[in-house]
């Protein structure tokens, strides 16, 4: 049975590709990466990342911003953009009919490790009483409702790499249940820190390609051997079509079907098989009431990692063929963690809306078992369904289904 689509109204990012949709878009659309060396990575088995390339203290400026850490700054950041782009009205709207729902896969472990180190060099008195206030999870979707001065529900998903797709597909049941009427849906990270870093580093996960940064996230590549860690967020604004129409907004694409599952099978690695992602993909389909061979664009989750690479591409295969032109745009953006999924949808929105589909950067040599046709340079064409694929750490398994208008 299909559900009820979403429309898209607003779209809010802010990654390493750049501040705002237009810059994001002009660089995943060129296919230009964004590693670089860290400093406040020196040292460390894995010294470089995706940066935001405006910090967002910057952006926000004054005390407010000191009191937020910075993947809270980020996402009220990308929900201003969002909400000015929907043409929404604080003047008029009804803050108890709006809804935030956002991904977060950690929080704020800045401000921990900062706070930590205090505590050690310290004394407990000189901790900040904003420690708990600053590096909660939920306090980036509480942090927007107080800024945008929302009173609807307020919801933060975690369900790892996959939260941002997981908070789109979440704010659309909202809609459909008549839960409000707007919500502000998405996702915002900011996991770049020593002792993170240096977890994903003796997991194995991270590229260790030192010797040129820009080329280390290389999905589907030959060569790749792991992720690029990356900060950023995403915020959509979903409204019921019709409620779209009837106030005049311009609606970039719909949110079509949602499907979630679980591998129930490994704690950070993905069944083999890819059982539980081919299981989430075919629940989004169908949600959307749409068959694999509408299908015109798949945004992976390609996260440059040699296994999840190949499990996923095998599985797209397997559910539809080489037809769809698929990419990850990590190849640009590194790993955003709780933010990709949300950030990737908008790439498919906005891939919907230039009838573009962006290039994988640095994508060389496809790997000789990969069958699925990916997108090597920016290749136009009539886009009118893409999928966007998310997957996280547990086997949480979250899938997109993105229409025109």
């Amino acid at each position: 049975m299909a559900g009820c689509p979403a429309a898209v109204t607003g779209l809010g990012l802010y990654t390493p590709a750049g501040l705002g949709v237009a810059e994001c878009w002009a660089g995943v659309g060129a296919g230009l990466p964004t590693a670089r060396r860290d400093p406040a990575l020196a040292g460390l088995p894995v010294d470089f990342s995706c940066r935001v390339r405006v910090e967002p203290s910057e952006v926000l400026g004054g005390r407010a911003a000191r009191r937020m850490d910075r993947f809270v700054q980020l996402a009220v950041v990308a929900a201003r953009e969002a909400v000015a782009d929907a043409g929404l009205n604080r003047a008029t709207w009804d803050p108890a009919r709006i809804a935030v729902v956002l991904g977060c896969a950690d929080g704020g472990p800045g401000t921990v490790e900062a706070q930590h180190r205090v505590l050690l060099e310290e004394t407990a008195a000189r901790v900040s009483a904003l420690l708990l206030p600053m590096q909660l999870a939920n306090m980036s979707a509480g942090t927007v409702s107080i800024d945008l001065g929302i009173t609807g529900p307020s919801l933060v998903a975690a369900t790892a790499c996959a939260s941002g797709a997981t908070a789109i597909g979440l704010a659309r049941d909202l809609l459909t249940l008549d839960r409000c009427d707007v919500v502000l849906a998405g996702g915002s990270e900011a996991m770049i820190t020593p002792l993170v870093m240096a977890g994903f580093a003796q997991m194995g996960a991270l590229s260790r390609r030192a010797d040129d940064p820009q080329t280390a996230s290389r999905p589907f590549d030959a060569a790749r051997d792991g992720f690029v860690a990356a900060e950023g967020a995403a915020v959509l604004v979903l409204e019921r079509p019709a409620d779209a129409r009837a106030r005049g907004a311009r609606v970039h694409a719909l949110v079509g079907g949602f499907g979630a599952s679980a591998d129930a099978h490994h704690l950070t690695a993905p069944d083999p098989d890819g059982r539980g992602c081919e299981q989430a993909v075919r629940s989004a389909l169908a949600d959307a009431g749409i068959s694999p061979g509408d299908v015109d664009h798949i945004n992976a989750h390609g996260t440059s990692t040699v296994l999840n690479d190949l499990v996923e591409a095998q599985m797209i295969d397997r559910v539809f063929g080489d037809r769809p032109v698929v990419t990850s745009t990590k190849g640009v953006t590194g790993h955003m963690f709780g933010a990709a999924g949300a950030a990737e949808a908008a790439f498919c929105v906005l891939a919907l809306e230039h009838q573009l589909v962006p290039p994988t950067a640095n994508l060389t040599d496809l790997d000789a078992r990969i069958g699925i046709q990916v997108a090597t340079r920016p290749v136009e064409g009539r886009l009118q369904v893409a999928v966007s694929n998310s997957f996280g750490f547990g086997g949480q398994n979250a899938v997109l289904v993105v229409t025109s208008a």
